[in-house]
């Protein structure tokens, strides 16, 4: 879903605080991982398998205790090498011995081993910190929300730095142990499944494990006062819903969304295929936040996604992210319409299901709804740019590409396409150009041009590129010929277009906050 968009003048300065690979001293790691939209995110130099995260929160004061270890592998000679983080560290130890640390940029963390780590080395790195996440900024902004009663981690493309250190960026993906000691009342929430609770001398441990491949931004905190509820699907995979007991008038609302997570899940692995996690939920926590995040295996929804009445096309959203965005990621955040246009696509899918619009109704509106001068069409949803990364053509016109798509090659190998993409690329990262080549092996059709048109292309296509079977542009120009506004509004419409307001309102202007 939308969240905060980084300003062009933020890259900019973001650009001067990277070191290049090149420039980095012989066996340091690089402190990014190439990626040309977020040069600073992630570093080089290794690859983490495991998070074990040990923390203490308290809700009254803001402060996060922790010790965060990192199991990993050298992939390079190392001297040194990074971590990205914000918090205070007290101390560092890379097998077991103390390393040398010190802070540059916004939130590098630069680690020198007692001794170099040769290539191939297994890693473990101790780091113990504290520090109070709301009161850690870049750019003047925080991806830490404080509640009333405790402090809600979760933002895309990063939130990580706030909370833990990582390699924060989605080609190191890893498994997770959370483990987080909160005042008794109070609960944690967490990815994955629930371990275990106990408690001892006025405080509540809950450990939660996500045991399939993560990245750093799909992990999640929330502590607060919440009513959980559990379930089980009908293949046994068990539920587990949290809902902030102060949401007021959204509460009702929020849980007649959520609570129909294990019924759209079912649904989703009929278009999907099997869902990629052993854990299922979401949660609604007490923020001002209006945005959905698809935390891996337990979505974050802002309260704001429920103030106008049950809202179960943006769990729908969330919950199609588990297999396009959180199983198969990105292999750089310049990839996005792999994540959202596809869970767009499944709102319009989940509409044609409710019988409120078919997916083919919905795409000719969101077509005919913007005229060809509209800014809408100079995005391209194939390499939008870090300024356009979450704008709403990423998310529609994306969506119109895949029916596109559907329309050129038959539902049978459209359906084939959208359930044999995420087995075969589980749990691992993928680019558009990855997608467009499967396609094309599967349907037997050259379809390189469809994506150009629809991905990479300015400007509005004519209405023949979305449906071969449209009317023919006249003698007047092909955007003018384009095919006339259908005649009704599909019911779903503006349901979807609500959620998208919330996200442009929230986080399509101000200051960016990526490092």
């Amino acid at each position: 879903m939308h969240r905060k968009v980084i300003a062009p003048s933020v890259l900019a300065a973001s650009l001067l605080l990277v070191i290049p690979a090149s420039a980095a001293g012989s066996g340091s790691g690089a402190p990014g991982i190439g990626d040309p939209y977020y040069p600073a995110s992630g570093n080089g130099g290794y690859d983490v398998s495991h998070y074990d995260l040990r923390l203490q929160y308290q809700p009254k004061t803001d402060l996060l205790e922790g010790t965060a270890t990192l199991l990993a592998t050298a992939k390079q000679d190392l001297s040194r090498f990074n971590l990205d983080f914000g918090l205070q560290v007290s101390e560092i130890r890379v097998n077991g011995v103390k390393a040398k640390f010190a802070t540059s940029g916004s939130h590098e963390l630069e680690v020198t081993p007692a001794k170099p780590l040769a290539r191939n080395t297994p890693l473990s790195v101790v780091v113990k910190y504290a520090g109070k996440p709301s009161e850690f900024k870049v750019d003047g902004w925080t991806a830490w929300q404080r509640t009333p009663d405790g402090g809600v981690a979760a933002q895309e493309p990063d939130s990580a730095v706030w909370w833990f250190p990582s390699n924060d960026h989605p080609l190191d993906k890893a498994t997770f142990d959370v483990s987080i000691n909160v005042p008794d009342g109070t609960q944690a929430i967490s990815n994955g499944v629930l371990q275990s609770q106990t408690s001892r001398l006025g405080w509540t441990r809950y450990n939660w494990r996500s045991n399939k491949p993560q990245a750093t931004y799909l992990a999640t905190l929330a502590v607060g006062k919440f009513d959980i509820t559990t379930d089980k699907t009908a293949s046994g995979l068990p539920i587990l819903n949290a809902y902030s007991k102060d949401l007021g008038d959204n509460a009702g609302a929020a849980r007649a969304s959520v609570e129909r997570t294990g019924e759209v899940a079912e649904w989703l692995e009929g278009v999907f295929g099997p869902y990629p996690f052993n854990a299922l939920g979401g949660y609604v926590p007490n923020v001002t936040a209006g945005f959905a995040l698809e935390t891996q295996t337990r979505p974050f929804y802002g309260p704001g996604q429920f103030r106008n009445g049950a809202n179960v096309s943006v769990v729908v959203h969330e919950l199609a992210h588990q297999w396009y965005g959180d199983s198969v990621s990105v292999e750089g955040w310049k990839d996005i319409w792999i994540n959202e246009g596809f869970a767009r696509y499944s709102q319009w899918l989940w509409s044609e299901k409710e019988g409120e619009g078919t997916a083919q109704e919905l795409a000719d509106w969101a077509y005919a709804l913007r005229p060809a001068e509209d800014a809408f069409w100079q995005v391209k949803p194939g390499d939008p740019g870090p300024e356009n990364q979450f704008h709403g053509a990423v998310y529609d016109r994306g969506a119109i590409a895949l029916q596109a798509l559907r329309n050129e090659i038959g539902d049978e190998k459209f359906f084939e396409i959208l359930k044999g993409w995420p087995t075969e690329r589980a749990y691992g990262n993928a680019k558009v150009g990855d997608f467009v080549r499967y396609a094309e092996k599967v349907s037997k059709k050259p379809l390189a041009q469809l994506f150009e048109t629809w991905l990479y292309t300015p400007g509005k296509p004519e209405a023949s590129a979305l449906n071969p079977s449209a009317a023919k542009p006249s003698a007047r120009s092909s955007q003018q010929s384009a095919a006339a506004k259908p005649a009704a509004e599909p019911k779903s419409w503006k349901k979807i277009a609500e959620t998208n307001t919330i996200h442009d309102t929230e986080h399509g202007s101000g200051p960016g906050h990526r490092h």
